[in-house]
């Protein structure tokens, strides 16, 4: 895309940014996203280092494409993260939950393009201030961890676009062509999606819960744990137990107990519908089919196009 910062910024063709999410976003994903224009990322946040460090090396494999890695910073293992990061030479890193004051300068020194993730345009301006290259603004329609303020994206993008210069993806609700260009009449330049990618053959997520997303409908994902991380989640009997809780008063400690150890690869990547922590957007009522990511990637573009173009045609 032709004069677009973000195309400029990561070396690829089109401003569409697969989302880093746990227990779905390995290296064959990430490097289908990647051969077909867009921005691939690794999710680091469910794999242990030597996890990691085969991932990038797979996904150099499989892809001569920028791609990228995306790394919660609140991660036990953090420090072993980034070092595996800098030795392997990731052109691009998004990172997440928490602050970028420290990674970011680090990163950089090492020739690495690196994005943060907010959920507000205060968090937006201090990312900015610490020196990334772009930023994610992702809005309360989103899957998995979100922020605590409830910000839509259709309210979010304009006040980040109004804080900050330096270029901006939008995140949360976007699983169309459609949804991406009305962003970018808000003033965003690219847009980071993991709803959508989840339901292709390329995820690692497990079939169960691929299958599982294409059935919703609006309104079977909610927000909850508020006490402890704010998550969005899919109903089923893990998260009754949590809301039943929450009912009762519980205190974030007896959230964590319920939540237990694995509870989100239980559900993800192991594929118990019931039991697991099943994190997914809004944006999983419109999905029906799970596809190639390629497909999921000309679909988004070429409807972006069509769609601009039907606009601009309009008489009024």
């Amino acid at each position: 895309m032709e004069g677009n910062r973000i195309c400029s910024l990561f070396g690829i063709q089109y401003p569409i940014i697969q989302a880093g999410m746990i227990w779905c976003s390995g290296w064959e994903l990430a490097s289908a996203v990647s051969n077909a224009g867009g921005l691939g990322i690794i999710g680091a946040g469910s794999m242990y280092p030597d996890g990691l460090r085969e991932n990038i090396r797979q996904c150099k494999a499989a892809t001569s494409k920028p791609f990228g890695v995306n790394v919660p910073l609140l991660y036990p293992d953090l420090e072993q993260h980034m070092q595996i990061i800098i030795e392997e030479k990731v052109p691009v890193v998004f990172t997440s939950a928490g602050s970028p004051k420290i990674w970011t300068p680090i990163l950089k020194e090492n020739g690495i393009k690196v994005v943060h993730v907010v959920a507000s345009s205060k968090l937006a301006l201090k990312c900015q201030d610490a020196g990334v290259d772009a930023v994610v603004a992702e809005g309360f329609e989103a899957g998995g961890h979100n922020g605590r303020e409830e910000t839509t994206t259709l309210c979010l993008i304009p006040a980040v676009r109004n804080a900050i210069h330096i270029p901006l993806i939008a995140a949360g609700g976007i699983s169309s062509g459609k949804a991406m260009l009305a962003v970018f009449a808000l003033g965003a330049e690219g847009v980071q999606i993991g709803t959508r990618f989840v339901c292709t053959k390329e995820s690692s997520a497990h079939e169960n819960f691929k299958t599982k997303i294409v059935s919703l409908n609006e309104g079977d994902t909610l927000l909850s744990m508020k006490k402890v991380v704010p998550v969005r989640l899919i109903k089923n009997e893990f998260y009754k137990a949590i809301q039943a809780a929450e009912d009762k008063g519980a205190d974030g400690g007896e959230l964590v107990t319920i939540l237990g150890r694995a509870r989100a690869k239980k559900g993800m990547y192991e594929g118990d519908m019931e039991e697991g922590e099943l994190e997914i957007g809004q944006a999983s009522a419109l999905i029906d089919t799970i596809q190639p990511a390629k497909e999921v990637v000309d679909e988004i573009w070429n409807e972006f196009v069509a769609t601009k173009n039907k606009i601009s045609s309009l008489s009024l």
